[in-house]
């Protein structure tokens, strides 16, 4: 028996049932489906099926299907693909496979055409698109707070540093963020997820609030001026500013806690997180106190952060207590923790947005620079900067269809 390969193109308006009416078909001449796929766009159908059958059959499959999409109401199309030119196809599938993940406020045609003109200046193919969030509305603009698209692609990266700079360039261009990860299976299997806390849960910086409410902003900010411009380390800065906070009561501290400013898109990103039973960490350079008021909040796993001393009158002391929590520290932390609950550093992921959170998002199996600085984006393997911290959700491939009570907005 002599077989052929024959691609069949199917597209119109959808209907249930009307792919197991076409198979339907190819079954009755026991056709083998070689692939498939089908796609839905606005109520209409674009079906693939690449077939291989006994080519004494294959004038009667297509007569019998020409007849069954005429009464379906589509259209089809037959291609024949020769022997060579399937095994130079199957050949091409064992390339390397990577997701690259678009988001913004809103995705236009124009940004769309740029990040796939990267992807193709690269020698990458685009294998499928599929939209992450749910669909817009055009009577309720106000509720269209985010827009995402993951792309499949394939083939060989020659230069991912050069990858990484052109998405970077066209991120801050064209007001979309990134995401490029290889689509293996540690991306469908993250498990950990450590998480800096000050201008990342939560939108303030804590040394700050308690500076401000002890009457010494401007020397503390001018302690963490030195340190951005590398002429002291965080360690000696860190110190220098708790120095600062000497005789502040406890009591400010509850009543700061009690007020903080949560990113936009935490309680979403939290509720997912847990329902879905992932292991989440705070490994923060601030203070233990608020990443406590975090954990009971959020059921938080691990909080690591820096104690301030507390004299007996409940004052500070202008000390602190342990080892500070510095990037190293972080990124020991990180490990420690991936350790103890059993998980492969690559199944982990880290979130921050300062340049002392950069060994934990490099060290991670998924970093993500989040609202950070330049520099911070620019080492970092993703960054989110467009939306709010529930971004992160598409990133690790999540749909808003997919997430039902948890992930409603």
């Amino acid at each position: 028996m002599k077989e052929e390969q024959i691609l069949i193109r199917i597209s119109g308006r959808d209907r249930v049932g009307l792919t197991s009416e076409i198979m339907a078909v190819l079954a009755k001449y026991d056709a083998r489906i070689l692939d498939i796929g089908q796609a839905d766009i606005h109520s209409t159908l674009s079906l693939g099926i690449l077939i291989r059958i006994d080519e004494k059959l294959s004038g009667q499959v297509m007569k019998e299907l020409l007849f069954k999409t005429t009464e379906l109401g589509v259209t089809i199309g037959f291609e024949p693909i020769s022997d060579d030119d399937y095994e130079a196809w199957a050949g091409r599938q064992g390339r390397n496979r990577y997701i690259l993940t678009a988001i913004g406020r809103s995705l236009s045609a124009k940004q769309i055409q740029m990040a796939a003109q990267v992807i193709a200046l690269h020698g990458l193919n685009i294998d499928a698109i599929k939209r992450l969030t749910g669909r817009m509305s055009i009577k309720h603009p106000e509720r269209n707070v985010r827009a995402c698209v993951e792309f499949s692609i394939r083939g060989t990266l020659e230069d991912k540093s050069a990858f990484h700079k052109e998405l970077m360039a066209l991120s801050a261009e064209s007001g979309m963020d990134f995401s490029f990860q290889k689509d293996d299976m540690y991306r469908r299997m993250r498990r950990l997820i450590c998480f800096d806390m000050d201008s990342t849960l939560i939108q303030a910086e804590c040394i700050d609030e308690l500076a401000r409410r002890h009457g010494v902003y401007d020397k503390v900010a001018a302690i963490t001026e030195r340190a951005m411009r590398g002429e002291i380390d965080f360690k000696e800065s860190f110190t220098e500013r708790v120095a600062l906070l000497k005789g502040l009561d406890i009591s400010v501290m509850q009543d700061i806690a009690d007020h903080l400013p949560i990113t936009e898109g935490t309680d979403r990103l939290m509720s997912v997180l847990k329902t879905c039973g992932y292991k989440i960490a705070i490994l923060s350079g601030g203070f233990t106190f608020f990443g406590e008021y975090l954990q009971k909040r959020y059921g938080i796993d691990y909080v690591y952060a820096n104690e301030l001393e507390v004299g007996e009158d409940g004052k500070l002391t202008g000390r602190y207590v342990g080892e500070v929590v510095d990037g190293r520290r972080k990124a020991d932390l990180l490990r420690l923790i991936a350790m103890t609950e059993k998980v492969n550093i690559a199944q982990t992921i880290a979130v921050g947005d300062g340049a002392n959170d950069l060994p934990m998002l490099n060290e991670a199996g998924l970093g993500i620079a989040f609202h950070a600085k330049p520099r911070v984006k620019e080492s970092a393997g993703q960054s989110l900067s467009t939306i709010g911290l529930d971004g992160v959700l598409y990133f690790l491939g999540f749909k808003d269809s997919h997430l039902g009570e948890q992930g409603k907005l």
